[in-house]
């Protein structure tokens, strides 16, 4: 049996032709070998056929489709053509593409693998990365950073052909991207879709390339963007800006651009979620006698009065100065103060000496009055005591 023409070459048009096209085809030919117009000659009436099969599956954009993809083997019944599955009624087309795609490296059926290839696909994301001080992270700031970027030729506007002409259709793959491809495998002939050798998917054929992208559509170029750095950010978080990435292939969106904010580390503060912690240091005599001291808030200062007795490693709760919450920056956490008693590393004879009139007064205090105090107030006379003489023990 002879072997069938293919569809496109018996009308005698492109692979991408639209539906007008077709129609004017199929009406030249079908008046040119009209059994009325040739009467009695089999070749014309055979061709007559040949023309009308071929406008019965192109003219219907379903089998059209099938056709394009698997050619005559998509309505060869022996195949299983376009009516009962493929090697037996009921099996996917597309199944068995993934099958044989991961068994001979070729693409799938059923618009699968090569044929998702050449549809839009979005731009690739770009990750940098920044560094704010402390009270930028707290505050929020502006700041301008530099990106470089693969995006859309400026000379021909992403088509890749040299401005005042224009990309044509790929001959060879219609404009689909694809093309087919038989293989001899265990299971006999197979047809396999993979992205066309010559367009490389593209669809187009570009005969004289723009001179600046060289036909690639794309240039890296540098952008400067203004990125805003919210209240309250913390250390490793990212800021995303829509659409600032990478340009897309095949009229994709473009990819987004992703800012990882890195915080500079404090020499006072170290923030705890939305608390600020610290620490501050006061003298002996400010801890025994109380007073005001001034402690440093990311504000600015603040006063704050030491109660008498004030004991080391007392933890000092400061309300609303600590770090602005992202979602709603009128809400803020505390600072959270440590106070750290310093204790004389060097002192002289005189000092040295009212220390320990000081102790033995309140040693002989703490005797004469062992009869009237309760155990709990000893024992905390005698753990301030002790402390005294271990602070300033030499």
């Amino acid at each position: 049996m002879a072997e069938k023409r293919d569809y496109y070459e018996v009308l005698g048009v492109q692979k991408g032709a639209s539906e007008a096209e077709l129609k004017k085809a199929y009406r030249k030919m079908a008046v040119k070998y009209h059994p009325d117009q040739n009467p009695g000659n089999k070749e014309a009436e055979e061709k007559f056929k040949e023309v009308n099969e071929a406008y019965e599956v192109l003219s219907d954009p379903q089998k059209r489709a099938q056709y394009d993809q698997f050619g005559h083997a998509a309505f060869d019944q022996s195949m299983g053509g376009a009516g009962g599955g493929f090697y037996g009624q009921g099996f996917d087309m597309g199944d068995l593409g993934d099958i044989f795609g991961s068994m001979f490296g070729f693409g799938g059926f059923g618009g699968g693998g090569s044929a998702r290839r050449n549809g839009p696909r979005r731009g690739n994301d770009i990750n940098v990365n920044i560094q704010v001080t402390f009270e930028e992270a707290i505050f929020g700031c502006k700041k301008e950073i530099s990106v470089a970027v693969v995006d859309q030729c400026e000379t021909c506007h992403g088509t890749g052909a040299k401005p005042g002409t224009h990309a044509e259709t790929c001959s060879k793959c219609g404009g689909t991207g694809q093309e087919r491809v038989v293989q001899q495998t265990m299971f006999g002939a197979v047809t396999s879709v993979r992205t066309c050798s010559a367009c490389h998917g593209t669809g187009k054929m570009i005969k004289e390339p723009c001179g600046t992208c060289r036909g690639t559509g794309k240039q890296r170029k540098t952008k400067k963007y203004e990125v805003n750095i919210p209240k309250g950010i913390d250390n490793g978080q990212t800021i995303r800006l829509a659409g600032k990435g990478e340009v897309g292939e095949n009229g994709g969106s473009y990819g987004d651009l992703l800012v990882t904010v890195y915080v500079q580390p404090n020499r006072v503060f170290v923030r705890k979620g939305y608390d600020i912690y610290c620490d501050v240091p006061i003298t002996f005599v400010q801890a025994a006698l109380g007073g005001e001291i001034v402690i440093k808030t990311i504000d600015g200062e603040e006063k704050y009065t030491i109660k008498p007795g004030t004991q080391p490693d007392t933890v000092v709760t400061l309300r609303g100065v600590g770090v602005p919450n992202l979602r709603n920056p009128k809400v803020r956490g505390n600072q959270i103060v440590t106070l750290k008693v310093k204790i004389p590393t060097s002192l002289t004879e005189r000092q040295k000496e009212l220390l320990r009139e000081f102790y033995g007064e309140s040693g002989a205090k703490e005797s004469n009055a062992s009869t009237t105090q309760s155990a709990p107030q000893e024992e905390e006379k005698k753990k301030f005591s002790d402390k005294v003489k271990d602070f300033f023990k030499e």
